[in-house]
């Protein structure tokens, strides 16, 4: 794929044109601020259409603990299977496996706690934040099946870089770079699948959070970034009016979201998502709205740094084996999976495969 210099150069005058764009005074408007914790319970239910034999399931619970913004709760379930709360080796991502018999008519009900708040990092001031461990270190500048970190990622990584020499201006660059020649494309199945180097071989740089916010994290990570997807689910509306990024219903089945972190010394994971960026420009009324409407450009303002607590967190798992499976690990663990002696259901087909997720916010 051919980039113009015209193109690279957007990332590193992004913020110049984003303070200079009409409306820009207003990015109040979406100003997501810690201080206020909230509790949701979340309501998983599954049942197999068409049974074939034994039947597994696997259905992803939140298991992320950051002291800052995040408290995973406790997951119970009632089910006419065996089921038991499992956590995958690598991300510790948690899931609830559940096997029936041949001839059962296979149901479960998964409930599931968290509590979180809004995140707002004052990139001006690095702190204390504690130092990301070695291992860490590696896991989160590591590639994975989509997301490789050498050939066109690492080529398009450093052109995008290009001088930058502090982190927080390469993360910058590579936030603005993907805002600016990336688009959401509705007809996406699900979220996406992530394939980034597809995506830079093909040049097609659309999709949905899966896709965006993954080609994010491979060029960060292609420039010695630790960076990682937090995969999860929007759990009610948006405080700050915004219908594009919020659950519209209590009933959130189709509300999937994956946003992304950056660790930057001194200021510790830094929250991203130039998805929504895009979001905001195709999906917030009256819809398709140009990079400079004020509703985008207060987004784009706050999501390099913020992010609002409405949304509720999975796990971090790329590449996941789930225990007992014919078929093979999942690129990410962000919807509920099931098998019958058949293979591997299409967890986006109703047809054969029905659950429904609902969330209400609870005292905390």
């Amino acid at each position: 794929m051919q980039y113009h210099r015209r193109d690279l150069l957007k990332a590193g005058g992004a913020l110049t044109a984003i303070a200079a764009m009409p409306g820009f005074a207003r990015a109040q408007s979406f100003a997501p601020k810690p201080g206020t914790w909230r509790k949701f319970e979340i309501v998983t239910k599954l049942e197999i259409a068409k049974p074939d034999g034994k039947v597994q399931a696997w259905i992803p619970v939140p298991s992320v603990n950051e002291a800052d913004w995040f408290k995973s709760g406790d997951s119970k379930w009632t089910t006419n299977g065996t089921a038991s709360l499992q956590h995958d080796a690598k991300y510790k991502a948690g899931f609830v496996h559940v096997a029936w018999d041949a001839g059962q008519s296979p149901v479960i009900e998964v409930v599931s706690t968290a509590t979180t708040q809004d995140r707002a990092i004052d990139l001006s001031k690095p702190g204390l934040a504690a130092a990301l461990s070695e291992s860490d270190r590696k896991l989160y500048t590591g590639p994975t099946t989509l997301i490789p970190t050498d050939g066109i990622v690492k080529q398009t990584s450093d052109k995008i870089v290009g001088d930058a020499t502090r982190d927080l201006d390469k993360a910058r660059r590579i936030f603005e770079w993907v805002v600016e020649n990336t688009a959401r494309n509705a007809s996406t199945r699900g979220c996406g699948i992530g394939d980034v180097a597809a995506m830079l071989t093909s040049g097609n740089l659309t999709g949905k959070c899966a896709d965006l916010n993954a080609l994010y994290v491979g060029l960060a990570r292609a420039a010695g970034l630790p960076a990682r997807d937090v995969y999860g689910i929007r759990a009610a509306p948006s405080q700050f009016g915004y219908k594009s990024l919020g659950a519209g219903s209590a009933n959130i089945t189709k509300a999937q979201h994956c946003r992304a972190e950056v660790y930057l010394e001194g200021l510790g994971w830094v929250p991203v998502d130039p998805a929504d960026v895009r979001k905001v420009a195709l999906e917030e009324p009256p819809a398709n709205l140009p990079l400079n409407d004020p509703k985008v450009a207060a987004a784009r303002a706050a999501l390099f740094g913020a992010w609002e607590g409405n949304w509720l967190a999975y796990n971090f798992g790329h590449d996941i084996a789930l225990p007992g499976a014919q078929g093979p690990a999942v690129e990410f663990l962000m919807y509920p999976q099931a098998e019958t002696v058949a293979g591997r259901l299409d967890c986006l087909d109703p047809d054969t495969f029905r659950y429904s997720i609902t969330a209400r916010e609870v005292s905390v």
